[in-house]
Order: structure tokens, then sequence, then C-alpha cells
């Protein structure tokens, strides 16, 4: 018992100490008494806007992306040009950036440079929705951003909590908030999901920059990065750890189908958890409703809480009374 108590705080040591390893990729590095140069300076001012320059790495996402061989003068032109295609997985770093004024689509074009060197340019506004930063964090935000899982999930989320609230109204199963296991740790990690989601869709509403900046240059260290993606990322770590301790626990108080279906309750609630507080929170409800969830989620947790124990076998009771397992009277 001891030991399950001192596990989560010994991981929670080990995730910080191998976080603060991460090292920030910087754009460049130089002697101090080195004078910058015009290209440099444009670079880093391209940099603070774009937060992305010369030499950075792209993945493909989409199906293929257009690139023309020949310089954007000639394309603004109506010059005939030749092209090819880079396609779904290819790498491609940035060779080169050039601002066209003349051009009315997009005057920043962008050169890539893919595997087998071959160089072509393409409008930024064409390039970014089509790639993503050759980043395994950066690429976990685009897949968990994209709209196709944001509508898949609503409807996971719909199914999961129609079939469990009939479980649990018709055979008294065992569910977060409402027919609950005596332990904290579910209805810590409902409300850790739910501030968490509101954290996201505050960065959304009043920082989008400083959002875009940490997906080009993601880290999962919250102690270098400014005080609100700090909190946010914190609270990722928290649901970790929260999820595994909440696992560990309910495989102890249940048995194995009963936590098998309990825990897929658990993810359905904490799906729809994030659905609607990230989506009300863009609109200003979401924080009302987190703070009057906080309150219900506790006092939910509160009525669900073992107060007795039986004399005859041992076993937690709510209330006294006859005890459901063995039978004895309990007064």
């Amino acid at each position: 018992m001891r030991l399950r108590h001192i596990l989560p705080f010994l991981f929670t040591v080990f995730v910080l100490m191998l976080s603060s390893c991460y090292q920030h990729r910087s754009v460049h590095r130089r002697a101090h008494n080195t004078p910058l140069t015009e290209r440099t300076i444009d670079s880093l001012s391209f940099f603070q806007t774009h937060h992305y320059t010369n030499n950075y790495n792209f993945v493909v996402r989409a199906d293929s992306l257009v690139l023309l061989r020949q310089m954007p003068e000639e394309e603004v032109a109506g010059m005939n040009t030749d092209s090819f295609c880079v396609y779904r997985g290819d790498h491609v770093a940035v060779a080169d950036i050039k601002i066209v004024p003349a051009d009315s689509i997009d005057s920043v074009w962008v050169q890539l440079a893919n595997d087998t060197s071959a160089f072509g340019w393409t409008h930024e506004k064409t390039m970014l929705p089509r790639v993503m930063p050759d980043d395994p964090i950066s690429q976990f935000i685009s897949a968990f951003s994209d709209s196709h899982l944001i509508i898949f999930l609503i409807v996971v989320g719909l199914f999961g909590a129609s079939y469990l609230l009939w479980k649990v109204f018709k055979k008294k199963t065992y569910i977060v908030h409402f027919h609950d296991i005596d332990s904290v740790y579910p209805t810590l990690l409902c409300i850790i999901v739910s501030s968490a989601a509101t954290f996201y869709a505050t960065i959304q509403l009043f920082a989008p920059q400083l959002w875009q900046h940490f997906y080009f240059h993601p880290t999962l260290n919250p102690f270098s990065v400014p005080p609100v993606l700090m909190v946010f990322l914190l609270s990722v770590w928290a649901m970790l750890i929260v999820g595994i301790a909440c696992v560990d626990d309910v495989y102890h108080k249940l048995s194995a189908p009963q936590a098998i279906l309990y825990l897929a309750g658990l993810a359905a609630v904490c799906a729809i958890d994030y659905i609607v507080f990230s989506v009300t929170t863009l609109y200003y409800v979401g924080y009302p409703l987190l703070i009057a969830y906080i309150v219900f989620a506790f006092y939910r947790h509160w009525r669900n809480r073992t107060v007795f124990l039986c004399g005859n076998c041992g076993m937690p009771l709510k209330r006294k009374g006859r005890c459901p397992y063995c039978g004895a009277m309990n007064d």
C-alpha cells in the first residue's frame, strides 16, 4: 500500500528530470562581436513573425505539394515555368525566403529542398496548410487539431456517453460522477482534462501567436516557456500522472470486466469534457462552466465516498444497514 502511494511521486520526479534535458534549437549562433549582416537581420525579423526561417525542417502532410523550379518573379510575370511535386511523408527544408511585393496572391515565397536536393518555390499560404514541423510533438499537435479527429471524438463521445448512461440506469454500472467508486483519481482526472482544455482554448483566444510559436518550437519542459504555456504543460503532465494512478486504483477496487467498462466510461467523459470546454471557452462561457463543473465533481465525489466498513466482511459501505456483500447488519 505504501509503495502504491510512493510510485506516483517517483514517476513525477523521473519525468521532470527527463523534461529538463530538452535542448532548444537556436536560429542563429554567432560570436558577440560579429556584426549582423542585412540578410541575418531580415531572417531574424521574419522569424519573429512567422516562427520559422532558413534551414527549418518540415514534413509534407498533404497528398502533394507543387514546387516551382524557376524564380518567383518569373511566375508573377506570367513566363513559362516548370514544377515538380513532393508527396506525403517527404522531408523538406527551408532553403530561402523571398518577399515579392508585386505578387497579388501572396508576397511571401519559400524555397524548399527535398531529400534528393531538388529545390522549388511555393507561396507560404499554400505551403503551411500542407506541411508540419519535423518534430514528434508538433506532429501530435497537428494530428490532434485535425478537424476529422474532432468530429470523431464528438461522435465517439456521444455514443459512448449514451451507452454508458443506459448501462448505469439499467444495471447500476459504475461510472464517474454518478455511480462512482471510492477513489478521488477519476474525479481529479476529469477536472484536469477540463482545465487543460480551458487553458488550451484560452491560449488560442488571447495569445494565438504564442501557441503558433510553441507549435513550431515545442518542448515538454514546462519551466522553459511563458507562464500561460507553463500552466498548460503542467496540466498535461498532471493528466498523465493522475491517469496512471487512476488505472492502478480502479483495478484494485473493481474486477477486470468492471474496471474495463469503468475506464471506457471515464475516457468517454474525459472526451466530452475536452470537447465542451475547448469549444465553450472560445465564447467565454467555459470559465463559469468550469467553476460549476469543479463544484459538481467534488460534490458527487463527496456523496460517493466510503464512510463505513462492514463489521463482518470488512467491505466498504456508504451507509449503515445490511451489507450488500455478506448480508450482515451494521448498526
